[in-house]
């Protein structure tokens, strides 16, 4: 068995591979169907707006997909050179889930998103936007499978062990079409909604600000507070459908999260603390008394909730981290709630773009949604130590056996320079195609009539019509 540091240490490296990853889908995932909207408007109406919209979006998208990409191969050999027993022990059922993954989602995504780089003259207008569609479905596919992966990881089930501790599964349909993979990719496929939404919105208030490309940021900012104003609350409440399976599945989790340190019945809900493990108990708490706990978890006024001290010692995850990212992830989705119908109102009765005071947390409101599907992750992934597969393999029976703390040392330095070059390069290149804003269209407006080129919105002057 490798010694704790190498163990540790290759966690600290997973965590931030996957964490630099996940950024990418959480944006490509919602910006997809944004593209979708803006072709088939573009088409259905011939404003110009949209369609310069899809072509300034779609520069972004090209950049996000290809920093995705990259990111999640590298931290897929991982599997191979720090958890090596994990793929032993767990490769005939993550293998093929996987494979699932490449095979039809993304190979689906990457075939597709080469017609919507090249195919704009090259193909009829419905074919283009069937392509834009099946990008969509592509990459929601991909998260499908990622999720069911990691579902099974959470919540082991249709499989059995052999002699050698290998689990081979059982029932594919109980693996991949459980009520607990639904739900979470719902949870998550609504996050990547909600975070476009927001960047989308931000970009449209941080032009009006600076007085450019007014008709192109009065469509960011009203259609992205719109949606996002429907789907935060949809997103609250299934996240509630999330916490339910936690409570009645993984209960050292949710005791961690709650932040609770012994059995109550009926529970009160603590708001906030600063957990001491030492002393197993709350420092500076802010309580609701009970039975708001027992509500909140299992929508009962009397039910009895478990607290950390009856879970064994070996068995505890760590208590500090999961408690504040889950009170980060939902202060921010509190916070979403707020500006998305504060900013909706306004944008209702026509007084949105006169409202600097909100166009500015509007503005700043471009990371929330990073941040919130970030703290999420960490939540259910730091919350389900010690085990990487929960309650049959532990962390560090997945570590690869010959595994050396210097060797790890080495990679996680590589890993963090080489990433961090990487973001920070591709991060500036999307500020600056986000600064420079959509200008003008060179794309034609192929199968639109000419009844239809010359519309604008209001404030934007209005295409002439082509010579025939």
């Amino acid at each position: 068995m490798p010694d704790v540091d190498a163990i540790l240490l290759s966690r600290i490296q997973f965590a931030f591979t996957v964490s630099f990853h996940i950024i990418f889908p959480a944006f490509t995932i919602g910006l997809t169907a944004w593209l979708c909207v803006l072709e088939a408007l573009s088409q259905a109406t011939g404003l110009p707006v949209y369609r310069r919209l899809f072509d300034f979006w779609i520069k972004i998208f090209g950049v996000a997909f290809g920093l995705g990409v990259v990111s999640g191969i590298v931290m897929a050999f991982q599997f191979g050179s720090n958890w090596s027993e994990l793929s032993r022990r767990t490769g005939p059922i993550q293998g093929p889930l996987l494979a699932y993954e490449s095979f039809t989602a993304f190979a689906l995504e990457a075939s597709f998103f080469g017609v919507l780089v090249f195919g704009r003259n090259r193909i009829p207008p419905l074919l283009y936007l069937g392509s834009a569609l099946l990008v969509t479905i592509g990459t929601s596919l991909s998260s499908f499978w990622i999720l069911v992966n990691n579902t099974w990881m959470q919540v082991p089930t249709a499989f059995t062990t052999t002699d050698t501790g290998t689990f081979v599964p059982t029932d594919w349909r109980g693996i991949i079409f459980n009520s607990v993979v639904l739900v979470r990719f719902l949870h998550m496929i609504l996050a990547a909604y909600v975070t476009t939404s927001f960047c989308v919105a931000a970009t449209g208030a941080w032009h009006l600000l600076r007085g450019s490309y007014k008709a192109e940021s009065r469509v960011m900012l009203r259609m992205g507070l719109g949606l996002a104003a429907v789907l935060v609350p949809i997103q609250l409440l299934v996240g509630h459908l999330v916490g339910d399976y936690v409570v009645h599945l993984q209960p050292s989790k949710i005791a961690a999260i709650e932040g609770r340190w012994h059995d109550e019945q009926p529970a009160g809900e603590v708001m906030f603390a600063w957990p001491d493990e030492a002393t197993e108990s709350n420092l500076f708490e802010i309580r609701l008394p009970a039975p708001f706990g027992s509500l909140i978890d299992s929508s009962s006024l009397t039910s009895k909730e478990i607290g950390i001290t009856s879970i064994p010692l070996a068995d505890r995850p760590p208590i500090v981290i999961p408690f504040f990212s889950f009170r980060i992830m939902v202060g921010i989705g509190i916070l979403m709630l707020l500006l998305s119908w504060g900013g909706g109102f306004f944008a209702w009765i026509g007084e949105l773009e006169a409202k600097r005071w909100l166009l500015w947390p509007i503005f700043l409101s471009f990371p929330l949604g990073f941040v919130a599907t970030l703290t999420g992750w960490i939540t259910a992934e730091v919350g389900r130590q010690p085990w990487t597969v929960f309650g049959q393999l532990r962390t560090a029976d997945a570590a690869t056996p010959t595994l050396h703390t210097a060797e790890v040392v080495i990679s996680l330095a590589i890993f963090c320079s080489v990433y961090t070059l990487i973001f920070v390069f591709g991060a500036l290149y999307i500020y600056r195609l986000l600064r420079a804003g959509p200008g003008p269209s060179t794309l034609p407006f192929a199968g639109l009539s000419n009844a239809k080129r010359p519309l604008a919105l209001p404030g934007e002057a209005a295409l002439p019509p082509p010579a025939e």
